[in-house]
């Protein structure tokens, strides 16, 4: 007997004395486990675990978020900037660089040439230090987030929720997600770490409050 044949005996048996009627629906799942491990201050604990990956962070007011995007965009020289559809005009700040509107959809070509894209987020989750992009207004498709090499991510505190189950329970599961957790980056058998590979090789977050914060840990 193989192995596969083993496991699905064992599935067999276990489900011997389930009714032929019943569906998962009618069978009440308990979940009192532990939810999260975030503890009490969730944007504190995103901002440092975002820092771990090599992304910096930065958490300020409203009012101070469009002089940040622009101090980081400067900072890096970007002269060649994609904005997605649906981005917050009030937190988009005039600079030196030309802003490319994916309206209608920029060519792989253009999208490769450009020097940084700046997008909202639809979650943040504290415990794992992750972004999560679903396409929504300010995200845009997915590639616009994956061939620049400079990737600036604006997501508001009331954004970002404690562990994944949280995250999950609020994300559309039919929707494209993207998973963002620090700059793209692979190792090989050697453990020496490669940036940019499948994606952004630099990534900076703002935090948006409503009031200012004192500075969150940074990684350049």
């Amino acid at each position: 007997m193989n192995i596969r044949q083993t496991v699905l005996d064992r599935i067999r048996a276990a489900l011997a004395d389930v009714p032929a009627d019943e569906t998962p629906q009618d069978v009440a799942v308990h979940r009192d486990y532990r939810r999260t491990h975030a503890g009490s201050d969730t944007v504190a604990l995103f901002a440092e675990r975002v820092a771990d990956y090599r992304a910096r962070v930065l958490r300020v007011s409203a009012a101070e978020a469009p002089d940040a995007i622009a101090a980081l965009l400067v900072e890096r020289a970007v002269r060649d900037l994609v904005v997605p559809p649906g981005f917050p005009g009030h937190l988009l700040p005039q600079g030196p660089w030309h802003s490319l509107a994916d309206e209608p959809p920029l060519p792989l070509s253009a999208l490769e040439a450009a020097d940084a894209v700046l997008t909202t987020a639809a979650l943040g989750i504290a415990v794992t230090g992750t972004l999560v992009l679903d396409t929504g207004p300010g995200q845009g498709r997915r590639v616009l987030s994956l061939l620049p090499d400079y990737h600036l991510c604006v997501i508001r505190e009331d954004q970002i929720v404690d562990d994944v189950p949280d995250a999950l329970a609020q994300l559309d599961p039919h929707r494209p997600l993207t998973f963002v957790s620090g700059p793209s980056a692979t190792s090989d058998i050697e453990l020496d770490r490669v940036e940019g590979v499948h994606g952004p090789r630099t990534l900076h977050v703002v935090i948006v409050a409503d009031s200012p914060t004192s500075p969150a840990p940074e990684n350049p």
